[in-house]
């Protein structure tokens, strides 16, 4: 499917271009001369640490404390605040304390929250380039997403983001966002007409519409009532989100199209970013893969866990077959024709990087 519309792309691209990486005495002595330089070295690293300024930075996050992202951030604080020998105190305020993500997305630009964990579709509002993360079915499983995440794409495209005094540092799992309904869904033709919540950026909505549903525009927070009285009749996330906002009591159809696969953004301010010194931006990096690959053990347990728990409380999970996975992803011509032009460059990196080509 991706190297169809890859192909597609490029073919409307050259339309629209013609139109303008058992042992000796010796080998013991050299190992332990290597651990005490290394255990010296750390010493140095730590003293270093513990010298310099002292500081207390916000991290807003939109999860419930208990959530794997934000158990994940607790650890990434806890880790640095323990390197540097607590002078850098990292606070984390779950739950939204300091606003939905667009608002201390914001925040974050100028200075008043320091670390953010932001979604790629609050994110790519402002580096559009990160839609390409969001569009539907760029990815056929996590495992593609990290592959491409963890090679140069990944890197590079956290760099994108010094344009808007933003530090990409990096990225956590988001999960699989499938749809959950009021009535069974379980082919493409069941979903048209449906009323359907869904994130209110651009290409969700150009989803939803290529799918034939009715997009309507719910604060997050608000989804639960909206289902239950009728506003919308189901709508979009994450197994653990499905679970975690009891969102199957009210839509217990839950049908694993996977449509979006995507990381989360952990972000810093550039200016906070700037301000630490080499020893301590090493220290945010280490403390940060510690925290990614924590956050990806708790995600998978995770989702496990919500899918039992979900069925145990009367929800129907649907798994749907090859050909009607193929009817959805058919679907999304008009995104990518719409999209995938501006993001065409990135779409082939990943294409190639996954073998896609």
């Amino acid at each position: 499917m991706k190297k169809i519309l890859s192909v597609m792309l490029a073919a409307m691209m050259g339309v629209s271009l013609m139109g303008c990486s058992g042992g000796s005495a010796s080998t013991e002595t050299q190992a332990s001369s290597a651990g005490t330089e290394q255990a010296s070295e750390s010493s140095q690293e730590t003293q270093a640490a513990s010298e310099g300024e002292s500081m207390e930075l916000k991290l807003a996050t939109d999860a419930a404390e208990d959530y794997p992202t934000t158990m994940a951030l607790i650890s990434f604080a806890d880790e640095v605040r323990e390197k540097t020998n607590g002078r850098i105190n990292i606070v984390v305020y779950p739950s939204s304390q300091l606003g939905d993500e667009t608002a201390y997305m914001e925040q974050l630009t100028f200075g008043a929250v320091d670390i953010a964990k932001l979604s790629i579709g609050t994110i790519s509002s402002l580096c559009k380039d990160l839609q390409v993360f969001g569009l539907p079915y760029i990815f056929k499983n996590s495992d593609e997403m990290w592959q491409v995440l963890e090679s140069d794409i990944g890197t590079d495209m956290l760099k994108e983001l010094n344009e808007y005094n933003i530090q990409g540092i990096g990225y956590t799992d988001c999960g699989s966002r499938c749809f959950y309904t009021t009535e069974p869904v379980q082919k493409l033709e069941d979903l048209k007409g449906m009323k359907i919540r869904v994130q209110s950026n651009d290409l969700m909505l150009a989803m939803t519409d290529a799918l034939g549903c009715n997009s309507v525009n719910v604060a997050a927070n608000e989804v639960y009532s909206a289902v239950q009285t009728g506003v919308v009749q189901g709508g979009e996330n994450n197994a653990n989100i499905y679970l975690s906002d009891s969102l199957y009591e009210v839509a217990p159809y839950y049908i694993l199209d996977n449509h979006i696969i995507s990381p989360d953004v952990i972000c810093v301010n550039l200016d906070v970013w700037n301000s630490l010194s080499a020893e301590d931006q090493a220290i945010f990096n280490e403390a940060m893969a510690n925290a990614t690959a924590y956050q990806r053990q708790l995600w998978n347990e995770a989702v496990d866990q919500s899918l039992e728990k979900v069925k145990e409380g009367g929800a129907t999970v649907f798994e749907p077959d090859e050909a009607t996975l193929q009817e959805f992803q058919d679907a999304m011509a008009p995104v990518y024709e719409k999209y995938g032009t501006e993001l065409q460059d990135w779409i082939d990196r990943i294409n190639t990087e996954l073998g896609n080509e």
